[in-house]
């Protein structure tokens, strides 16, 4: 790489050199989360610490939460860009930070900001920092997963060895992540929410969502924009919802209506959770830190839901964060250069930037490799992440095991291929991410061998986990090796990292 800068520093100064000289980094982050009920920011300090050929973020201080902000929305109910930009510019001049002191940053959408037209107006206001930025689009699946980390049930099934189920409950859907071991052991996601219905100041009903009106039926009721319902009518319709979401977290067989109301797969449900946490804006009903109300079902829903869940007599537990538990709090900096057995064809394939990691469940130390299966861990990893669609390249995280046979590589080659198959058939450049050394042969294989026609970037001795984003830059002329910054989605709290602080300290 070049003098020129990636997130606001100069990492790489020139080709004869392969990390900056300086032991420490100090680096200003902000996490935006614009979702369809809320937004909010949060400011860091990161301190990155040199370790061995890497950077690792050794503290993280926030340095201010923004308020929360009912998501503005125009007329046509697309999100109103310019109250959002006044209520970002306030945030960063309360935080006592320019934007332009801004090193690097997450900008995540959910909800109605995901679609096109609020994602552009959105994109805007943060053009000027967009080479900083990383973005993501979270569908339910991310959203669920965000949910599950950022409220510390994954970190906390560790620390207790116990199954921890989250139930994010947001204004348009609910959230539910089963945690295991440090992981996501199964999630769906439901359209029940506090805002599937919007009142004014004298209960009149301004914002109706279709499944708004799916409860009203249930529950007998007729409702309309401008009409005004009677709190017992409210009443009755959050009881058939919190009977709805009660069903999908504990039930192993869902009613057709509540099956109609899923998002993703149902839970199996095989067996209860040991804990039960809640993150999401209702949570703060849940636990007592919010009493008043704004416009919607957030209060009686988080009490229909808490009883039907005490009577079910499992645990409830706070989580590590509430209302900001998606919010992530910055991208942070791990800086790696790759080993020197790579392969990149053609090499104008680098630069690539902000390319989203997947890491898919595959076993590659048994003698025979099975392509389909191999095939099914990357679209099941692709999916986790609301990756499938394939509009943008993704890259492949791999640890290898075992000989590099003819047979093996082969089967590798192809399963990745046949489960990248949407990306690759919009011309994505197939991206390969080992740790050991075998990027090279890997490479040439896929190009000659498996006759893959898109772009090859195969490299090795690099550390990766999902929620990582890499920069890959040019090759080095003095030892052929790439540099890699790998940006990490970091949470909150740094307990939600507590599956990955054996392997990387980070």
């Amino acid at each position: 790489m070049s003098d020129e800068p990636v997130g606001g520093r100069v990492f790489f100064s020139n080709v004869r050199r392969s990390l900056e000289e300086e032991d420490e980094i100090r680096l200003v982050s902000v996490g935006v989360d614009i979702g369809s009920s809320t937004s909010h920011l949060v400011f860091s300090r990161l301190v990155l610490e040199r370790l061995d050929n890497r950077y690792i973020v050794s503290e993280r201080e926030i340095v201010h939460e923004s308020d929360v902000l009912l998501t503005p929305y125009a007329d046509d109910m697309t999100i109103d860009a310019k109250a959002l930009g006044d209520f970002i510019n306030r945030q960063y001049d309360m935080a006592l930070l320019d934007p332009a002191a801004i090193d690097t940053g997450a900008l995540i959408l959910t909800g109605v900001a995901v679609r096109r037209s609020n994602a552009r107006a959105i994109g805007e206001l943060f053009a000027a920092q967009a080479g900083k930025f990383v973005s993501v689009s979270a569908g339910d699946g991310l959203e669920t997963t965000l949910a599950a980390f950022g409220s510390g049930a994954a970190a906390r099934s560790i620390r207790e060895s116990n199954r921890v189920m989250n139930i994010d409950i947001g204004g348009g859907t609910s959230k539910i992540a089963v945690c295991a071991d440090g992981e996501i052991a199964e999630m769906t996601a439901v359209d029940v929410g506090a805002r599937v219905i919007a009142l004014d100041k004298h209960g009149v009903v301004v914002r109706l969502e279709e499944a708004g009106r799916r409860f009203a039926k249930e529950a007998g009721l007729q409702l309309d924009i401008g009409s005004k319902p009677s709190p017992a009518d409210l009443g009755l319709m959050v009881e058939r919802m919190a009977d709805r979401l009660f069903e999908v977290i504990s039930a192993p067989t869902l009613s057709a209506e509540t099956a109609a109301l899923l998002r993703l797969d149902p839970l199996r449900n095989a067996r209860a959770p040991d804990v039960v946490t809640f993150s999401g804006g209702v949570s703060e009903y849940i636990y007592n830190r919010q009493d008043s109300g704004f416009g919607d079902l957030g209060p009686l829903l988080a009490r229909a839901i808490k009883k039907r869940v005490d009577a079910w007599g499992q645990r409830i537990a706070k989580p590590d964060e509430g209302i900001r538990a998606t919010v992530v709090g910055a991208s942070q900096y791990t800086i790696q250069v790759s080993g020197s057995t790579i392969f990149v064809a053609p090499l104008d394939t680098l630069p690539l930037r902000n390319i989203p990691v997947v890491t898919p469940d595959f076993a590659l130390d048994a003698d025979d490799l099975d392509q389909d299966a191999i095939a099914a861990a990357v679209r099941a990893a692709l999916r986790r992440l609301d990756l499938h669609e394939g509009e943008q390249p993704v890259a492949v995280c791999y640890r290898w095991g075992g000989s590099a046979m003819f047979r093996r590589l082969d089967d590798f080659c192809k399963g990745v291929a046949k489960g990248l198959a949407a990306q690759l058939a919009n011309g994505h450049p197939l991206i390969l991410v080992g740790d050991g050394d075998i990027g090279g042969l890997v490479g040439i294989h896929a190009l000659e061998e498996a006759r893959i026609a898109n772009p090859i970037v195969s490299i090795d001795g690099i550390v990766l986990k999902e929620f990582d984003f890499i920069d890959i830059g040019a090759m080095l002329e003095t030892s052929g090796a790439v540099p890699v910054v790998i940006k990490s989605l970091v949470f909150p709290t740094t307990s939600a990292l507590g599956r990955v602080e054996a392997e990387r300290v980070a």
